[in-house]
Protein backbone atom coordinates (compact mmCIF):
# COMPACT_ATOMS: atom_id res chain seq x y z
CA UNK A 1 0.00 0.00 0.00
CA UNK A 2 1.32 3.75 -1.03
CA UNK A 3 1.54 6.37 1.69
CA UNK A 4 0.49 9.55 2.02
CA UNK A 5 1.19 11.26 -1.43
CA UNK A 6 1.06 14.44 -3.73
CA UNK A 7 1.19 13.86 -7.99
CA UNK A 8 1.84 16.64 -10.10
CA UNK A 9 -1.32 16.30 -12.47
CA UNK A 10 1.32 17.32 -15.81
CA UNK A 11 3.36 14.48 -15.26
CA UNK A 12 4.46 10.74 -16.45
CA UNK A 13 2.62 9.60 -13.34
CA UNK A 14 -0.10 11.02 -13.97
CA UNK A 15 -0.51 10.12 -17.39
CA UNK A 16 0.40 6.40 -17.13
CA UNK A 17 -2.53 6.79 -14.12
CA UNK A 18 -5.18 8.30 -16.37
CA UNK A 19 -4.02 5.29 -19.33
CA UNK A 20 -4.94 2.95 -16.85
CA UNK A 21 -8.35 4.70 -16.00
CA UNK A 22 -9.70 4.61 -19.45
CA UNK A 23 -8.57 0.94 -19.40
CA UNK A 24 -10.56 -0.33 -16.49
CA UNK A 25 -13.69 1.69 -16.88
CA UNK A 26 -13.85 0.53 -20.26
CA UNK A 27 -13.64 -3.19 -18.62
CA UNK A 28 -15.85 -2.28 -15.66
CA UNK A 29 -18.02 -0.82 -17.85
CA UNK A 30 -18.14 -4.71 -19.90
CA UNK A 31 -18.41 -6.19 -16.11
CA UNK A 32 -21.41 -4.67 -15.40
CA UNK A 33 -23.50 -5.04 -18.79
CA UNK A 34 -22.50 -9.26 -18.26
CA UNK A 35 -25.38 -11.10 -17.43
CA UNK A 36 -25.55 -11.63 -13.62
CA UNK A 37 -25.12 -15.88 -14.13
CA UNK A 38 -22.18 -15.23 -16.30
CA UNK A 39 -19.82 -15.87 -13.09
CA UNK A 40 -17.39 -16.92 -15.39
CA UNK A 41 -17.25 -14.22 -17.22
CA UNK A 42 -17.54 -11.64 -14.07
CA UNK A 43 -14.36 -13.52 -12.97
CA UNK A 44 -12.34 -13.45 -15.69
CA UNK A 45 -12.80 -9.48 -15.85
CA UNK A 46 -12.28 -9.17 -12.15
CA UNK A 47 -8.87 -10.70 -12.82
CA UNK A 48 -8.27 -7.91 -15.50
CA UNK A 49 -9.64 -5.29 -13.38
CA UNK A 50 -7.70 -6.28 -10.19
CA UNK A 51 -4.46 -7.69 -11.78
CA UNK A 52 -4.83 -10.78 -9.79
CA UNK A 53 -7.96 -13.69 -9.33
CA UNK A 54 -10.78 -12.56 -6.85
CA UNK A 55 -9.77 -14.46 -3.44
CA UNK A 56 -11.57 -17.53 -2.29
CA UNK A 57 -15.51 -16.38 -0.69
CA UNK A 58 -15.52 -13.14 -2.66
CA UNK A 59 -19.00 -11.67 -3.46
CA UNK A 60 -19.13 -8.62 -5.93
CA UNK A 61 -22.82 -7.77 -6.95
CA UNK A 62 -22.80 -5.30 -10.24
CA UNK A 63 -22.73 -2.82 -10.92
CA UNK A 64 -18.95 -2.14 -9.62
CA UNK A 65 -17.22 0.24 -10.14
CA UNK A 66 -13.25 1.20 -9.82
CA UNK A 67 -10.78 3.68 -11.34
CA UNK A 68 -7.40 1.60 -11.06
CA UNK A 69 -8.04 -1.66 -9.91
CA UNK A 70 -4.42 -2.85 -8.75
CA UNK A 71 -4.49 -1.29 -5.89
CA UNK A 72 -7.71 -2.98 -4.46
CA UNK A 73 -7.13 -5.50 -2.12
CA UNK A 74 -9.96 -7.76 -1.16
CA UNK A 75 -9.40 -10.61 1.82
CA UNK A 76 -11.19 -13.71 1.83
CA UNK A 77 -15.01 -13.83 2.14
CA UNK A 78 -15.19 -9.90 1.80
CA UNK A 79 -19.24 -8.72 0.19
CA UNK A 80 -19.41 -5.82 -1.67
CA UNK A 81 -23.40 -4.78 -2.24
CA UNK A 82 -24.03 -3.09 -5.88
CA UNK A 83 -23.37 0.07 -7.28
CA UNK A 84 -20.13 0.58 -4.91
CA UNK A 85 -17.16 2.62 -5.77
CA UNK A 86 -13.48 2.12 -5.24
CA UNK A 87 -11.27 5.03 -6.48
CA UNK A 88 -8.03 3.33 -5.46
CA UNK A 89 -4.96 4.69 -6.57
CA UNK A 90 -3.53 5.39 -3.25
CA UNK A 91 -4.47 1.62 -2.40
CA UNK A 92 -7.67 0.32 -0.44
CA UNK A 93 -7.62 -2.66 1.84
CA UNK A 94 -10.49 -4.38 2.73
CA UNK A 95 -10.16 -7.34 5.55
CA UNK A 96 -11.33 -10.84 6.17
CA UNK A 97 -14.91 -11.06 6.34
CA UNK A 98 -15.98 -7.14 6.07
CA UNK A 99 -19.03 -6.48 4.66
CA UNK A 100 -19.91 -3.53 2.52
CA UNK A 101 -23.63 -2.24 2.10
CA UNK A 102 -24.66 -0.79 -1.53
CA UNK A 103 -24.09 2.65 -3.08
CA UNK A 104 -20.44 2.58 -0.61
CA UNK A 105 -18.20 4.89 -1.81
CA UNK A 106 -13.45 4.48 -1.18
CA UNK A 107 -11.68 7.62 -2.38
CA UNK A 108 -8.18 8.09 -2.19
CA UNK A 109 -7.27 10.72 -3.83
CA UNK A 110 -8.34 14.55 -4.03
CA UNK A 111 -7.20 17.76 -4.72
CA UNK A 112 -5.41 19.78 -2.42
CA UNK A 113 -7.93 22.48 -0.92
CA UNK A 114 -5.77 25.69 -1.72
CA UNK A 115 -6.86 27.29 -5.28
CA UNK A 116 -3.50 28.27 -6.55
CA UNK A 117 -2.48 24.12 -6.55
CA UNK A 118 -6.04 22.60 -7.02
CA UNK A 119 -5.47 21.98 -10.85
CA UNK A 120 -1.74 21.25 -10.62
CA UNK A 121 -1.70 18.53 -8.22
CA UNK A 122 -3.66 15.71 -6.65
CA UNK A 123 -3.29 14.46 -3.46
CA UNK A 124 -3.68 10.85 -2.01
CA UNK A 125 -3.80 8.59 1.11
CA UNK A 126 -4.44 4.71 1.69
CA UNK A 127 -7.77 3.33 2.46
CA UNK A 128 -6.95 0.45 5.37
CA UNK A 129 -10.21 -1.54 6.30
CA UNK A 130 -9.40 -4.33 9.34
CA UNK A 131 -11.07 -7.78 9.52
CA UNK A 132 -15.28 -8.14 10.23
CA UNK A 133 -15.96 -4.51 9.36
CA UNK A 134 -19.33 -3.86 8.04
CA UNK A 135 -20.11 -0.57 6.47
CA UNK A 136 -23.97 0.55 5.55
CA UNK A 137 -25.48 1.56 2.44
CA UNK A 138 -24.00 5.01 0.73
CA UNK A 139 -21.31 5.39 3.34
CA UNK A 140 -18.49 7.39 2.40
CA UNK A 141 -14.40 6.64 2.78
CA UNK A 142 -12.61 9.12 2.54
CA UNK A 143 -8.32 9.00 1.71
CA UNK A 144 -6.31 8.04 4.73
CA UNK A 145 -8.75 6.54 7.05
CA UNK A 146 -7.99 3.45 8.84
CA UNK A 147 -10.99 1.05 10.04
CA UNK A 148 -10.30 -1.00 13.13
CA UNK A 149 -11.71 -4.35 13.18
CA UNK A 150 -15.15 -5.08 13.93
CA UNK A 151 -16.11 -1.88 13.65
CA UNK A 152 -19.64 -0.63 12.20
CA UNK A 153 -19.97 2.42 9.66
CA UNK A 154 -23.88 3.20 10.18
CA UNK A 155 -25.26 4.02 6.54
CA UNK A 156 -24.87 7.53 4.92
CA UNK A 157 -21.75 8.14 7.34
CA UNK A 158 -19.04 10.49 5.91
CA UNK A 159 -16.05 9.01 7.61
CA UNK A 160 -12.74 11.38 7.78
CA UNK A 161 -11.25 9.97 10.23
CA UNK A 162 -9.59 6.94 11.93
CA UNK A 163 -12.35 4.64 13.63
CA UNK A 164 -10.84 2.55 16.53
CA UNK A 165 -12.14 -1.26 16.48
CA UNK A 166 -15.22 -2.24 17.70
CA UNK A 167 -17.11 1.08 17.49
CA UNK A 168 -20.17 2.35 15.69
CA UNK A 169 -19.68 5.74 13.83
CA UNK A 170 -23.04 7.76 12.27
CA UNK A 171 -22.97 11.15 10.88
CA UNK A 172 -22.71 13.30 7.47
CA UNK A 173 -23.09 16.67 9.00
CA UNK A 174 -21.00 19.43 7.16
CA UNK A 175 -19.24 22.28 8.98
CA UNK A 176 -17.52 25.35 8.18
CA UNK A 177 -13.66 24.64 8.92
CA UNK A 178 -11.91 27.60 7.72
CA UNK A 179 -12.46 30.03 5.25
CA UNK A 180 -10.13 32.27 3.03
Amino acid sequence: MSSDRLMRIHSTEFQEMAERVLRVTSLTSRLNALPFEDEEGRAGLMEQILGRPLPPGVTIYPPFYTDHGLRLELAERVFINQNCTFLDYAGIRLGARTMVGPKVTFITSGHPVDPEERRLYLTGAPIDVAENVWIGAGATILPGVSIGRDAVIAAGAVVADDVPPASLVTGTKAAVKRQW
